[in-house]
């Protein structure tokens, strides 16, 4: 029983600190918890032994009872099918669709019932398949997870798979493996972990068995710690497994991905409106006429046959392709531009982006340090600009030298022939790819290192100890933080190579120049050495100089702000860098910072503040400094309470859920962990911030696109249904028989709209601002552009319709109303293809549109003068001079539009795009 076991005892503290942690933010209560205490307690508590194991059978099995199987396993799994079927209820436009495909089929129509069954299964499986795609997401979090572990049970070690480990169990690993689940360590030799998936870091972590004394440290400060799924890059070490599965701290990452649902786009929510509006519209209006027409004496299956002519011509059923199609090439232009989108929806919803949260490193910079100035005591108030200037070996002085060395030897940056660069720390490849400047060589194939003391949060220097052969007597080289690489030095180099006393004078001048480095952006490093090994840590140093470094802005990048900027995006940088350092580097790529108090947030601050008073602060804030990816999530949720349409960037483990829970999240493809890109919506293929600048772009032309079919669309389908409306109001035979009908539809939805959809964008249209999540796709200009159209359309038609009819309704009466609509579309399409710029302006950069209406226009002369196309739609030869009079009345449209866009233009200026201002 439970209350036999020795470890049973013990289960209601630890599931009480999971159920306190705060697992929106990571914080797994586990491993804070055993960061704070000792090896003996962590053995002790988990009821262990730290050097044989989880000696009990009976235990081990109750506690894999209690805990499960070490997998991050999803708790329930829909079927396929299920999936799928479920896409196809709750979307009023695709339920309108499903209506108006059963009504045509039973009335006979195949061509429409089969048309329309189509378009829903090609909408339905486009959103199905971004949908199945969104949630591999959790599947590549499983990748992580090592297979196998290396364990010792009673005293015997074993490879065993990992699912099978429980709290308590001792498990070793060593270069290259990955951590099997969350461990306290016992053993740590040279122990370096990537924890990159999980922290955004680049740099490994140096681990130790010391307690971690901080009340609530951050995952890269649980030094004794190692989480499962990171990576083992030097050294090895072992551990007591503290956590398992859900319960790690990746567990949390997962666990969060399956609680998060994505919210839905801007444009979603619209076109759901837009359906809702015009079920609503079209059936209310089709059901008077019926009942109009019933009063006056027709037969119920006349009027429900003329309903069904109603339905057909009033609903786009093409609108859910047009808009997918629409987004797809939109999408294809995007790649080009090094941006994949993976879920065609969240093209428009970059334009509606008001927000961008950027990491500092690698997206607003190169990700690439250089060495920028370096400075040694007896250069006094200046310092060595390294900055365009190839090579300065004139200025290699005898201090400059020493400083140089003690980098290159202090330094485990190494060069890989198959990428032709050097990899590792980038401080490390900085002061590497330096020396040549100086005319000097990489020294370590000379030398035998003997120790060395890796870098850490807590240790914050690195120090080695090396030799040239067996018997030569070794030597110190340490660098680090300034105030530990002074605190350890007496001395200091002149110029000249002569070791002079390091005074108190002196040491105020060393931290003066730091400062003053640091003050510019740099990252400021401090060099020492003597000439004797050290035991356990360096003394007696002799200090060489400082260098600062620098990771300089991408290109553009200040450029894209700017645009940004203008076009109402608020641009907001996260990095993990000091206030000081995030401040300068903001301001050197044109961030506005009025007020630094307002616009700099630190991660410290972000702990202390609810996501309401996050909420209030964030409009002002442009950088938030010494931040964690687990912050994201925090100042995602309060951008998003106020209202605003978020794009973030990530590339870790740790991001993933801020990236799904942005509006936009964008990953980066070069340094991006496959998790982070799963997660994504967009993935930047060279990690560039100005890229997203060409996707907002893009995304607020498309939008613009769609709204110019929409007018297109509706404009046509409301004259059709007008048309049929007003000959039924007044007892009048139908101007358009069902195939005319049917071949209006052709024109409505296929080439001629799909081809505004991918009108060329306009530049301009960055100066307009981002578009509310809460407009509507049908704004007051849009609706009044419509109705304009639409009057133009039925006004023309039944004039000539009415002209043309005598006594009797003639095939030439439906060929002369016929032809006469059909131009009236072609000319409505050619005044839609912008808001505000004339036709002229445009002139015949969209090719597409120059085939779809060539092609229309080829198709209707066929079905006026082919006898076999005269038999199906029951026309006759019209005359040239019919046609001539069809297009001056039909050009109505174009005109009245083009004088509209002339006055505006005159009146307003140019205002790109719809909106209810304008």
């Amino acid at each position: 029983m439970a209350s036999d076991n020795p470890y049973a005892s013990k289960l209601t503290d630890s599931t009480t600190d999971i159920e306190l942690s705060r697992m929106d933010q990571f914080e797994d209560g586990l491993s804070t918890r055993y960061a704070g205490k000792t090896v003996e307690e962590t053995v002790q508590e988990l009821d262990t032994d730290a050097s044989k194991g989880l000696c009990n059978q009976n235990d081990i099995v109750y506690r894999r009872s209690v805990h499960g199987v070490n997998e991050m396993v999803n708790e329930e799994e829909e079927s396929l099918f299920i999936k799928f079927v479920s896409t196809f209820y709750g979307d009023p436009m695709i339920l309108l669709l499903i209506g108006s495909a059963g009504i045509s089929f039973y009335m006979g129509n195949l061509d429409d019932a089969i048309s329309i069954t189509a378009a829903v299964l090609i909408v339905v499986t486009v959103g199905f398949v971004q949908e199945y795609r969104s949630e591999k997401s959790l599947e590549a979090l499983n990748k992580l997870v090592p297979e196998l572990a290396h364990l010792t049970r009673n005293g015997t070690t074993e490879t065993v798979m990992a699912s099978t480990l429980v709290p308590g169990d001792l498990v070793h690993f060593q270069v290259g493996d990955r951590i099997p689940a969350d461990v306290r360590l016992t053993e740590a030799v040279h122990l370096t972990i990537d924890e990159s998936n999980l922290t955004g870091e680049t740099n490994p972590i140096s681990k130790n068995l010391d307690v971690v004394t901080k009340p609530m440290p951050s995952i890269g400060e649980r030094t004794n710690i190692a989480f499962m799924g990171t990576l083992v890059r030097d050294g090895h070490g072992s551990g007591i497994v503290i956590a398992t599965s859900h319960k790690t701290a990746l567990g949390g990452v997962h666990s969060m991905l399956s609680s998060i649902e994505k919210p839905k786009t801007p444009l979603q929510n619209a076109m759901g409106k837009l359906g809702q509006q015009l079920s609503f519209f079209s059936f209310a209006v089709i059901g008077i006429i019926g009942i109009i027409g019933v009063i006056e004496g027709r037969s119920w299956l006349d009027m429900f046959q003329i309903s069904v002519c109603l339905a057909v011509a009033a609903i786009p059923e093409g609108l859910p392709i047009i808009v997918a199609v629409t987004l797809a090439l939109g999408v294809l232009r995007m790649a080009k531009q090094r941006a994949i989108v993976k879920k065609l929806p969240s093209v428009e919803t970059l334009g509606s982006v008001n927000v961008i949260c950027s990491d500092k490193t690698g997206t607003l910079t190169q990700n690439h340090m250089t060495i920028s100035k370096v400075w040694t005591v007896d250069m006094k108030n200046s310092h060595l600009n390294l900055e365009k200037k190839d090579d300065v070996s004139a200025s290699l002085t005898k201090d400059v030298k020493y400083m140089l060395e003690t980098g290159n030897l202090c330094n485990n940056a190494k060069y890989s022939v198959e990428k032709e660069k050097y990899l590792g720390n980038p401080t490390d490849i900085a002061i590497i790819e330096s020396l040549s400047k100086f005319g000097m060589e990489d020294l370590r194939n000379t030398r035998v290192r003997s120790s060395e003391l890796p870098f850490n949060s807590s240790r914050k220097y690195m120090a080695i100890s090396s030799h040239f052969g067996d018997k030569a007597k070794s030597e110190t080289f340490a660098k680090g933080a300034i105030e530990k690489i002074v605190g350890m030095s007496k001395m200091y180099y002149a110029k000249d190579g002569e070791i002079k006393p390091l005074t108190e004078e002196v040491t105020k001048l060393i931290f003066k120049m730091a400062d003053e480095l640091a003050s510019d952006g740099l990252r400021v490093l401090g060099f020492a050495r003597n000439s004797k090994a050290f035991d356990k840590e360096p003394s007696d140093l002799v200090f060489c100089g400082l260098m600062g470094m620098n990771d300089p802005p991408r290109p553009q990048v200040s450029q894209s702000i700017a645009s940004l900027i203008r076009g109402g995006v608020h641009v907001i940088m996260i990095t993990g860098d000091s206030e000081v350092t995030a401040t300068n580097i903001a301001r050197k790529i044109g961030m506005p910072l009025s007020d630094p108090e307002r616009s700099v947030l630190n991660g410290d601050k972000i702990d202390s503040m609810s996501e309401e008073d996050l909420a209030d602060a964030i409009q002002s804030v442009s950088v938030f400094a010494r931040t964690t990816p687990e912050h994201k999530v925090s100042i995602v949720r309060a951008l998003q309470m106020r209202g605003d349409i978020v794009a973030m960037t990530g590339d870790g483990v740790n991001d993933a859920p801020a990236l799904k829970l942005a509006d936009i999240g964008i990953a980066m493809g070069k340094n991006g962990t496959d998790v982070a890109k799963e997660a994504a919506d967009m993935v930047l293929t060279d990690d560039d911030f100005s890229t997203i600048l060409h996707a907002i772009r893009e995304g607020k032309g498309i939008f613009n696109n769609i709204q110019n079919f929409l007018t297109f669309q509706l404009s046509t389908s409301v004259a059709a249904l007008s048309l049929i409306a007003v000959s039924t109001l007044f007892n009048l035979p139908n101007p358009l028989n069902a195939m005319q009908i049917l071949w209006i539809n052709i024109l409505m939805d296929g080439p001629p709209a799909q081809s505004l959809g991918v009108e060329p964008v306009d530049q301009e249209v960055m100066n307009k601002p981002p578009r509310p999540r809460s407009e509507r796709i049908l704004t007051a200009a849009v609706l009044k552009r419509v109705l304009v159209a639409a009057f133009c359309i039925i006004v023309g038609t039944m004039y000539v319709y009415v002209r043309e009819m005598k006594d009797s309704v003639t095939r030439r009466d439906t060929t002369m109303t016929f032809t006469c609509f059909v131009l009236f579309d072609m000319f409505n399409a050619l005044s839609c293809r912008s808001y505000t710029k004339s036709v002229f302006q445009l002139g015949l950069k969209n090719s597409m549109f120059n085939y779809a209406v060539g092609g229309s226009l080829l198709g209707q002369l066929c079905a006026i003068y082919v006898p076999f196309f005269q038999s199906i739609f029951q026309t006759e030869s019209l005359s040239f001079g019919d046609l001539v009079y069809l297009v001056m009345i039909t050009s109505s449209v174009w005109i009245v539009d083009e004088v509209r866009k002339y006055l505006r233009r005159k009146n307003a200026g140019y205002s790109y795009g719809y909106s209810t201002s304008v």
